[in-house]
């Protein structure tokens, strides 16, 4: 029995099976590649949902790691420490908001937000208080908590699992109009929570305008416009935020016709590089404000080790240019398996911004085609993973070069085009 083998049987055996993995063991990471217990290299093409941004093993990244938790690494809230401070100054310059509020998993900061957005209007916005209600976009994805299931698409993730949380109104996504008719036609409306580009549903775009148009809606009703960036931000889709259209600078972008201002942002995955669970919700004073002592908190939110580890992986997607990276290959990308698209009987659509991109097969969403591609991509060299049945998300680190990028077009266009099904 190989290595590989037996680590998947004590998995099996001894863990819940709430994943289902693809058939790999992998054993070390470094920049763009992961290598399995066998000791076989692959192209990482999923960057562990985007957050590996700054590729596996980062050293600067590292570096902080080991020397903030030679250190201090935990306090609680309960005493200031000397890392928090400096962090929350860098974070919330660096997005252009007054206050931010460090937790620690995406599913947290989400939770986070829309405690939030309700105590903001029951207080700040003459929403009756216990009546709040947050739109949402059909096919989203924020997490698996029990509030944020309430009104996911996702039946796997809700069934058997209700009673569920009251208070939300789903809408299409990519639908302005579907948006207006809530908002003018509902109320008691707190906000509208929304991902700039949903991954989960197979990186789906939508159309150039839609999010200024939304948060035109929402500033025009008085409700929040709540990005949650924690797949799509920090450099992943060839700009800082994915509400910046086509921007890389860092903070307030309102020169950009594109850039659209979240009243909360929401953040994850790699704030931290992949190193540490740290996530976070920015807003302004006007907003935070609600936020006071005993009203939300974590024993491990905000704590040193947390603080350093993002202050360092935020100066890495800086200094390291990522985002520009990021734009220049994933349009390198799509241009290639467009060409590839164009000829192949397999493949129907490539479509993503950035290094966020996605093929759909020509399948039905029940078959087993996605998947067994993504095993012999694995097999040359390759890992990815299916998403929706049918679709095949590529989401490579930030720090990858150019001929890197094309080995692995290559790779991928090999495969498919020798699969049978």
């Amino acid at each position: 029995m190989t290595k590989s083998q037996q680590a998947i049987d004590l998995e099996n055996k001894h863990g819940a099976h709430n994943y289902h993995p693809l058939p790999v063991v992998l054993a070390k990471g470094e920049g763009v590649f992961l290598w399995d217990v066998e000791g076989k290299r692959y192209y990482d093409f999923l960057s562990a949902y985007s957050a590996v941004n700054q590729g596996h093993s980062h050293p600067r990244i590292l570096e902080t790691l080991k020397n903030q938790a030679a250190t201090l690494t935990l306090t609680s809230r309960a005493f200031h420490n000397d890392v928090l401070g400096p962090f929350e100054k860098y974070i919330t310059e660096y997005f252009g908001f007054d206050k931010v509020l460090p937790m620690n998993t995406g599913a947290e900061a989400v939770e986070t937000a829309l405690k939030i957005a309700r105590k903001w209007a029951y207080e700040k916005n003459n929403v009756l208080e216990n009546s709040g209600k947050i739109i949402v976009a059909e096919q989203n994805f924020h997490g698996r908590t029990t509030t944020v299931i309430s009104f996911s698409s996702d039946e796997t993730a809700r069934k058997n699992f209700g009673p569920f949380t009251p208070g939300f109104v789903k809408i299409p996504y990519n639908d302005v109009d579907a948006l207006e008719k809530v908002l003018e036609g509902e109320d008691n409306i707190v906000g509208f929570l929304i991902e700039p580009i949903q991954g989960e549903a197979g990186v789906y775009t939508p159309a150039s305008d839609y999010l200024k148009k939304c948060k035109d809606l929402c500033e025009k009703h008085k409700v929040l416009f709540m990005a949650d960036e924690i797949q799509t931000g920090i450099a992943r889709t060839g700009s800082l935020l994915a509400v910046c259209g086509n921007c890389t600078c860092q903070g307030h972008c309102e020169k950009q016709e594109t850039y659209v201002q979240p009243d909360i942002l929401i953040l994850g995955k790699a704030l931290s590089g992949g190193f540490y669970p740290v996530s976070a919700v920015l807003a302004n004073d006007d907003i935070m404000s609600v936020i006071t002592p005993g009203t939300h908190g974590s024993t491990f939110g905000g704590n040193p080790l947390g603080a350093a580890i993002a202050l360092t992986a935020l100066e890495v997607v800086r200094d390291e240019k990522l985002a520009q990276n990021a734009r220049k290959l994933g349009n390198i990308f799509r241009e290639r398996m467009q060409k590839f698209v164009d000829k192949s009987d397999l493949v129907k659509l490539v479509r993503g911004k950035g290094l966020l991109n996605a093929i759909m097969i020509n399948d039905s969403e029940d078959s087993s085609t996605a998947w067994d591609i993504c095993i012999a991509l694995r097999d040359n060299g390759l890992l990815a993973k299916p998403t929706h049945g049918n679709i095949i998300r590529f989401a490579p680190p930030l720090v990858m070069t150019e001929e890197q990028l094309h080995d692995c077009c290559d790779i991928i266009e090999k495969t498919i085009t020798e699969f049978k099904k």
